[in-house]
């Protein structure tokens, strides 16, 4: 595997200026920075994003913010008052050099400092512009928090996860910002391929509750021509899809725990040497009865060791995995091979563990020793490049 994509980056001169603050914005910009593309990060003088004060625990790396650096890694900061006419001014002829913009603040905030889509198109005909709100820019939703539980609360994804008569679960992540922030990417590569046909430039519009929506597509499908108009009903027991019949879930076994997917309940009944699961040879019953036969896969799966199971599941193809910890995970071959991780300058011989981009590109991967910046570090040299003063 080639060690890095420096010389032929994909996005290469390609220049982003970035409004947004917290995650599914400055998620945007950090994909399209390992792309290749030059963002520049606008933040208020002194306060910046305030992302740099949010902290998933105690873990601080030579006094440095993780989360920050995680989302912020590999951009520059500009620092500029909005407030303040001649600030807003500077932000104005860099808006109107930039190919992309991207900004996730609340409806009409961009329009009122005169920074919307149809006032910077004016100025750039040219630019991408992309916006990412939290439920869209209508409708009586439009001005609540667009924050990551929130929205997962109000787009019915909380009722897939946990067992039925359990009470709605989030899922561990900030899905919907993650989510978002990679679809509004999506969108902004197809059009900036539009531009370079056509040179018409784009207004790029997503949302977490449209991510949201369209993260939960297929069992949308399902319900929308359901006759019945039935909601998902979740197993009663070892639930971890509500449209998916048994043996669909984690079990735990001697010492740890096994996943098993779509399966023939009898075949693996046989397999396991489980009897009272070879009964079940009658399709519709791995649905109709999905919690007895669960638990009584449960239950035998108690009897032996992760590795025994594992040992039959893989030589009869069974579409089953053990259940990993991240250090058991890094310690496979399979990641190893994929060389995911990779350091942080922070300077003054200090650095920092930072997963990779996802993406390779012929056969090389995306990375960079680029941390987050600090607020405003880059001020001058853009001024100077750009020609933003008087």
């Amino acid at each position: 595997m080639k060690t890095s994509l420096n010389d032929d980056a994909l996005l290469d001169g390609l220049l982003v200026v970035d409004f947004s603050q917290f995650l599914a914005g400055p998620l945007a910009g950090l994909k399209l920075a390992d792309f290749g593309a030059r963002v520049v990060k606008i933040e208020r003088p002194v306060v910046g994003d305030l992302c740099r004060y949010l902290y998933l625990s105690e873990v601080e790396v030579h006094g440095a913010n993780t989360l920050f650096h995680a989302i912020n890694r590999n951009k520059e900061s500009y620092s500029a008052n909005l407030k303040d006419k001649i600030d807003l001014e500077k932000v104005r002829k860099l808006c109107a050099k930039a190919d992309v913009i991207i900004q996730n603040f609340r409806p009409g905030v961009m329009e009122k400092l005169g920074l919307g889509y149809e006032q910077v198109k004016k100025l750039n005909a040219g630019v991408v512009y992309a916006s990412v709100s939290g439920y869209g820019e209508e409708g009586d939703w439009k001005e609540l928090p667009g924050q990551d539980l929130l929205a997962q609360a109000r787009s019915g994804l909380l009722w897939l996860s946990g067992d039925d008569g359990q009470a709605p679960t989030a899922m561990g992540l900030a899905v919907a910002d993650q989510l978002a922030g990679n679809i509004a990417v999506q969108g902004i590569l197809a059009a900036l391929i539009r531009r370079g046909m056509s040179g018409r430039g784009a207004h790029v519009q997503t949302s977490l509750l449209e991510a949201l929506v369209d993260f939960q597509f297929e069992v949308l499908t399902t319900h929308l021509n359901d006759q019945q108009n039935r909601l998902p009903k979740r197993s009663s027991f070892n639930n971890a899809h509500a449209y998916l019949s048994a043996p669909y879930g984690v079990y735990p076994t001697k010492d740890g725990y096994v996943a098993i997917a779509m399966t023939p309940v009898d075949k693996l009944g046989g397999i396991i040497g489980c009897d009272a699961l070879t009964k079940f040879d009658d399709e519709k019953l791995w649905f109709e009865q999905r919690d007895e036969i669960k638990l009584v896969l449960a239950d035998h799966l108690k009897a032996q060791t992760t590795d025994h199971w594992m040992g039959l599941f893989v030589s009869h193809d069974i579409w089953a995995s053990e259940v990993l910890q991240w250090p058991d995970l890094f310690k496979s071959s399979s990641f190893e091979a994929l060389d995911f991780f990779q350091d942080l300058n922070l300077g003054n011989g200090h650095s920092m563990k930072a997963i990779r981009s996802p993406v390779r590109v012929d056969g090389a991967t995306l990375k960079s020793p680029k941390p987050a910046p600090s607020i405003g570090e880059h001020n001058a040299l853009i001024e100077r490049e750009f020609d933003l003063t008087d």
